[in-house]
């Protein structure tokens, strides 16, 4: 189907998007802003004339979605708003970021070097996407709103990632997933976070993704009728005592429903509280606290609160920034309801996290660092300090994400927010790294515990040193911040190396002894004739005596152990290979006779025919197949888009796969031998293992099976479902 293009209709909408744009930037334009707005607008205009998006629209939509985004949601100002609009410029056009420096600025051009991809060759095993990724994290350090623009980039992307070839809707979904969603977490931009979630769920498991929302939307008038009565007594009452206020009911997100549902085993009915009420005051900065506990007062004199579920970030912020006052209380109707109590300035931060925040930093009277920037220069500080490799960085960035925390004090009484599980040693190098490499253990609340000690709210931890003290490779085990891993990594590397140089010396003696000469060759059939990989190695291993000065004789160096050296370059050789080989099929269809390539189905999803499936190409053992929806998944298409191939399975029935089912029902006897029953003699189908739990009259057992494919399992599924007494059967992972 040709669609003809309007020029005139394209402009005029072009036109509508900028008016809107500037509309909502209008507030907070300064003197000449307007005109700097409208100068980027044109370049960009001009850069992207010839270009359309996949979907077949003109190209300049997506800039001024961008800049809408970071305006409207996120909250942005001027500088970001030009950089959204310039963001893809630098990379698809001839102008350079000198050229973005001289017409709009140094602020505008560091944001969007920030932005622009790394091109050019990468090692083999590093991965394009995590160096583009720590690039553009260097950058935060400078200037934050390089994440904030790039986060309004993604949103728009996601949003818009119908027209996109099915592979790419997986990779940038799963990039979304690995890192986007927790960085938006992290800046206290929870609107964004759930939407990305959401749309990763969309195009990850559709099915799941338009069941969940179907029934949101199927619940929606019982839902506002519910809120109607609950919330009337409460606004008579907040009336009474004179509070300006606003309140609103706000369904949970998809995704967050549907990791409650997996995480507690319960259906979609059973979420209690499938919605919040956020109570929305409006009173001076200084009354703040004192309200919200008020009307946290009021709420409980109408509904009993449930004591383990109440959450006071008032009073100590979360580490993005985010403060509110959550309660979780009974309804009339016997329903559990959380309700949220906060300020307007509460819900504008909670709403657009970092932005916000820093809106209310000149004239907050909180003073100090918050926890949000106290992260931010935690993250410069691991920026400033890597040596690792970018994926590694990326995993360890990605560890300080998604953290809860832990609350603990010096002995002089001073707060020290650690992330959650970290320990006594992790609280050593936040002190000072000098105390966590001599940290001997711990006194917590004046008694003794070992380094691997895990910190608890409320604790008091002193640490105990000695000059004499040395870190080792288990101290890696015992600790969770990525500062005292970089410390620790650092000293075992030095230490590693001192140890190498005093290797080397004993071994130079010892071929002086041997009188052999210290040449390549005889070099590599000493490492042949160890098995060792490298000469730093070895050095090492003489040092530590794990290879014994004593064995290094002369026999090695002679002709007849020339067969060492050529299995290490053999290796080498196979690495080159397969290096310049790569895997050239586009489609890899799994199911036929394969035997020209390797593959095996992954241990941590179980794909089976006719799942969504995609293929990774391993370092070793040819292809690994994952279902579209595994979690590991996830991080293989963030770091590694350039190894996943697309597979799909043929329609083939020899072939049995192991899948698990979980069943739930009422206990009777003879209950087992009819499940059984079902499984051997209706369908063919072989069982591999059952293991069935029965308490208080209900039973719950997991059964694994060898079925062909998806449709086998949905019939064996609907007819063990037909056995009396069995209320649920599922399948699992």
């Amino acid at each position: 189907m040709v669609t003809t293009i309007d020029p005139e209709a394209e402009r005029k909408e072009i036109l509508r998007y900028y008016r809107r744009l500037l509309r909502h930037a209008k507030p907070f334009l300064k003197d000449n802003d307007a005109k700097i707005i409208k100068k980027a607008f044109n370049t960009s205009v001009e850069a992207h004339k010839d270009m359309r998006r996949k979907s077949g629209e003109p190209y300049i939509y997506h800039p001024l979605a961008v800049a809408q985004i970071a305006v409207e949601e996120i909250g942005l100002g001027t500088t970001s708003i030009v950089a959204a609009l310039l963001h893809d410029v630098v990379e698809d056009t001839d102008m350079e970021i000198a050229d973005v420096e001289r017409e709009f600025g140094p602020s505008v051009a560091r944001i969007i070097e920030g932005l622009t991809k790394i091109s050019g060759v990468f090692d083999y095993g590093s991965s394009q996407q995590a160096e583009n990724f720590r690039k553009m994290l260097l950058t935060l350090s400078d200037d934050v709103r390089v994440i904030l623009v790039k986060l309004a980039d993604r949103l728009h992307n996601m949003r818009t990632l119908d027209s996109m070839p099915r592979h790419k809707q997986l990779k940038i979904a799963s990039e979304t997933m690995y890192l986007y969603a927790p960085l938006a977490h992290r800046l206290g931009l929870y609107a964004i976070k759930s939407e990305l979630e959401d749309l990763y769920l969309k195009y990850t498991d559709t099915e799941t993704y338009k069941d969940i929302s179907n029934k949101i939307r199927q619940t929606r008038s019982s839902r506002s009728k519910f809120i109607k009565d609950f919330i009337s007594p409460i606004e008579e009452e907040l009336r009474k005592y004179g509070f300006k206020f606003n309140i609103k009911g706000r369904p949970k997100s998809i995704h967050s429903i549907l990791k409650k549902i997996k995480k507690q085993n319960i259906t979609f009915d059973e979420i209690y509280d499938l919605f919040a009420i956020r109570i929305i005051l409006d009173v001076p900065l200084e009354n703040e606290k004192a309200a919200c506990w008020q009307v946290y007062s009021i709420i409980t004199d109408f509904y009993q609160p449930n004591p383990d579920r109440l959450r006071d970030w008032v009073n100590t912020p979360k580490a993005n920034g985010y403060e509110s006052l959550h309660t979780t209380v009974m309804s009339k109707s016997g329903q559990w309801v959380e309700v949220q109590i906060r300020t307007k300035r509460m819900d504008e931060i909670a709403e657009r996290g970092y932005a916000a925040h820093w809106k209310y930093k000149t004239d907050s009277s909180h003073g100090g660092e918050s926890g949000l920037e106290m992260w931010i220069n935690k993250v410069r500080d691991m920026l400033e300090n890597n040596t690792a490799n970018a994926l590694e960085f990326m995993d360890e960035f990605r560890k300080n994400l998604f953290v809860e925390e832990v609350f603990v004090f010096t002995p002089k009484g001073e707060l020290i927010i650690l992330p959650d599980k970290a320990t006594a040693l992790d609280f050593a190098f936040e002190i000072h790294s000098q105390i966590g490499l001599q940290c001997l253990g711990a006194k917590v609340n004046q008694k003794l515990v070992p380094l691997s000690y895990r910190l608890k709210n409320g604790d008091q931890v002193e640490i105990l040193t000695s000059q004499k003290q040395k870190p080792n490779e288990e101290w890696l085990q015992y600790v969770v911040t990525s500062k005292a891993r970089s410390r620790i990594k650092d000293a075992l590397r030095e230490e590693r190396k001192n140890r190498s140089e005093q290797g080397k010396a004993m071994l130079d003696r010892r071929l002086e002894q041997l009188q052999v000469p210290d040449t390549q060759v005889n070099m590599n059939r000493l490492l042949a004739f160890f098995n060792v990989p490298s000469l730093q190695d070895l050095h090492y291993r003489i040092a530590t005596g794990h290879v014994d000065i004593k064995n290094i004789k002369e026999v090695i160096f002679t002709a007849a152990s020339e067969k060492g050296t050529s299995m290490l370059d053999l290796k080498s050789f196979d690495k080159e290979v397969q290096k310049i080989r790569g895997v050239n099929s586009d489609m890899l269809v799994i199911g036929e006779d394969t035997s020209n390539m390797a593959y095996k189905v992954a241990a941590c999803c179980n794909p089976i025919p006719g799942d969504d499936v995609f293929g990774f190409q391993t370092e070793d053992d040819g292809i690994e197949i994952h279902r579209t929806n595994c979690l590991r998944g996830i991080e293989l298409m963030s770091n590694y888009g350039n190894r996943i191939i697309k597979a799909k399975w043929t329609d083939q029935k020899e072939l049995a796969f192991l899948a698990g089912i979980r069943i739930k029902g009422t206990d009777r006897v003879g209950l087992v031998n009819d499940l059984t029953k079902v499984i051997s003699a209706s369908l063919r189908v072989n069982m591999r293992s059952i293991t069935i739990d029965s308490n208080d009259g209900i039973f719950e057992g997991n059964i694994m099976v060898f079925v062909n494919d998806t449709s086998h399992l949905e019939k064996l599924i609907q007819r063990m479902s037909r056995v009396n007494g069995v209320l649920t059967v599922e399948r699992f992972d």
